[in-house]
């Protein structure tokens, strides 16, 4: 019996909201903004209305090391500068849902901007929350959506934000669920009221809750009572004067300043938190025109990856780096062969950082010979696609020393480490097991960059990982041979395995710029997926 009320709800809704509100709200807009002439000018003045009597968030006094007891906001136009919030429904959609349920979303742009806020909320919502579980919005709200929010967020605003000492609470309209994961993680956040969705089981129905959309100045008095916060932080919307109003001191985020100011952009140096781990195929804010870029060029896409595959698989090293290149991809190649050593009957032990499933690949086609490469968990489409060998180890330090040993003992090995990838300028903590093998140890950084899709995963299918990679219009890889490590810096010279592991990640990350962490693959899984990272047999994609 549930479901037959929610369609009667939606079907209500669909009828009445949508179609009759909305037509006549679309001939109101229509005749009032002049065919969007006069709507600037309205919009404008507006504006300057609010400018007005509220001053602009760059005039907060903040000199003296002042600081605020309570401070409340929007994330909406206040602490994001971006002036909608399109792209982050579209991840949702996307990384939440799938590739259909984004290209429905994308395809109500052609009616949304016909729509009122709340209608054009609503329709949002529904087209990208509609029967979602909410254990997937709960991973897309922790791992995809922060690493967005991060790098839109408005400075000025945030430069207020941090000088209150005691409680921080944002009101907005945007369903809380997107939002409270990053604001709790990253912001420091005491409380958010946002809208709330109705859920039946453990999936979403795209509906509202009863209570509906919230207003924010009746939810600010809801909430504190008589009492008035110190600060308030809204936009120059007329919609936030209310909001504002109701504090002791207001304040105004202009859109023009969030858009062509750079005084407001946010460095990474300074964000609240270091951004190491995020998951989602998506590299680029999703706009509507950037995403309608991305499905143009998909079916191109899948077709250039599959050519690439078949470039690095047929053809020898040479002829693929040629064909590579010219099909778009980057290729950067710096240092020179390790010399050959006759005294040694061992193979040279690479050690690389981890950015894709692809650095052992590219390491090979760099230095133009076959070499193998140990893996913690590969799926079996990308052991039959893989062009060199690939083994699989099992967790158990003794049995992988073993395997690992006889493989060296056959040829050069590739090993990485940090044991998962990480997508920021970062580091992850090295096993020190390498480092027990081998004395002639060959150091090598591995970078990567991408425009439109990630060839990384934590949550999702890993046998797509290359070939979301390779679809991208021109992707790049920086493979840097370092030196060999001298001798008395290996177990040979006397040093523990933990201290050759730790000079080796040291000297790859000044290679790379790369911060050097202690942070291990099980951080990383517990933060985005919610596990330890363990991909068990029955289980692998």
């Amino acid at each position: 019996m549930v479901f037959p009320v929610v369609f009667l709800k939606l079907a209500d809704w669909v009828l009445y909201q949508l179609l009759a509100n909305s037509c006549y709200r679309a001939a109101r807009k229509m005749r009032n903004y002049g065919f969007f002439l006069r709507n600037q000018t309205l919009r404008s003045s507006s504006q300057q209305q609010v400018a007005a009597l509220f001053p602009s968030v760059t005039k907060c006094d903040l000199g003296n090391n002042r600081r605020f007891d309570t401070l409340v906001c929007d994330i909406h136009g206040v602490l994001l500068r971006s002036e909608t919030f399109f792209p982050y429904f579209m991840l949702v959609a996307f990384e939440g849902g799938s590739i259909l349920r984004a290209f429905l979303l994308l395809l109500s742009c052609s009616f949304l901007w016909v729509l009122d806020y709340e209608l054009k909320l609503r329709v949002m919502i529904f087209i990208s929350f509609c029967g979602l579980r909410k254990k997937d919005i709960e991973i897309v709200g922790r791992a995809v959506l922060p690493k967005f929010y991060l790098e839109n967020l408005n400075l000025q605003a945030y430069q207020v934000w941090s000088r209150t000492s005691s409680s921080r609470f944002v009101f907005t309209s945007i369903p809380r669920v997107m939002v409270e994961g990053f604001l709790q993680e990253y912001m420091s956040v005491n409380g958010v009221v946002g809208t709330e969705l109705h859920t039946v089981g453990n999936r979403f129905t795209g509906l509202l809750s009863t209570s509906g959309l919230i207003v924010k100045h009746k939810a600010l008095k809801e909430y504190f009572g008589d009492k008035k916060p110190d600060v308030g932080l809204g936009s120059s919307s007329l919609h936030d004067h209310y909001f504002v109003s109701l504090c002791k001191e207001a304040y105004v985020v202009h859109k023009e300043d969030g858009r062509n100011n750079l005084s407001c952009v946010m460095p990474r140096e300074k964000y609240p938190k270091p951004l190491i781990f995020h998951d989602g195929r998506l590299a680029f804010l999703p706009t509507p025109f950037a995403t309608l870029s991305m499905f143009l060029w998909l079916p191109f896409g899948i077709l250039l990856a599959i050519f690439r595959i078949l470039v690095g698989i047929c053809l020898p090293y040479r002829l693929a780096i040629l064909w590579g290149t010219l099909s778009g991809v980057q290729l950067r190649f710096q240092g020179c062969f390790p010399p050959s050593n006759s005294k040694h009957k061992k193979g040279v032990l690479y050690v690389c950082t981890h950015r894709t499933l692809l650095d052992p690949v590219f390491l090979s086609t760099a230095l133009c010979k076959p070499l193998t490469a140990v893996t913690y968990s590969l799926s079996k489409m990308s052991e039959i696609i893989a062009p060199i060998k690939t083994v699989r180890l099992t967790r158990d330090r003794k049995q992988d020393g073993e395997t690992m040993q006889k493989l060296l003992s056959e040829g050069d090995l590739v090993v990485c480490p940090e044991g998962t990838t990480c997508r920021e300028p970062y580091l992850l903590r090295f096993s020190s097991l390498f480092a027990e093998l081998a004395d002639e140890i060959v150091p090598v950084a591995m970078n990567t960059h991408v425009s439109m899709f990630y060839g990384t995963t934590a949550s999702g299918l890993k046998w797509l990982d290359p070939l979301f990679f390779l679809m991208n219009p021109r992707p790049s890889y920086h493979v840097q041979i370092l030196g060999k490590v001298p001798q008395e810096f290996t177990c040979a010279g006397g040093k523990s395995s933990f201290e050759v592991a730790n000079y080796i990640q040291k000297k790859l990350g000044d290679a790379l710029g790369f911060e050097c962490t202690t942070l291990t693959r099980r951080d990383k899984y517990l933060m985005l997926a919610g596990n330890d990272g363990v991909v068990h047999e029955n289980k692998r994609n």
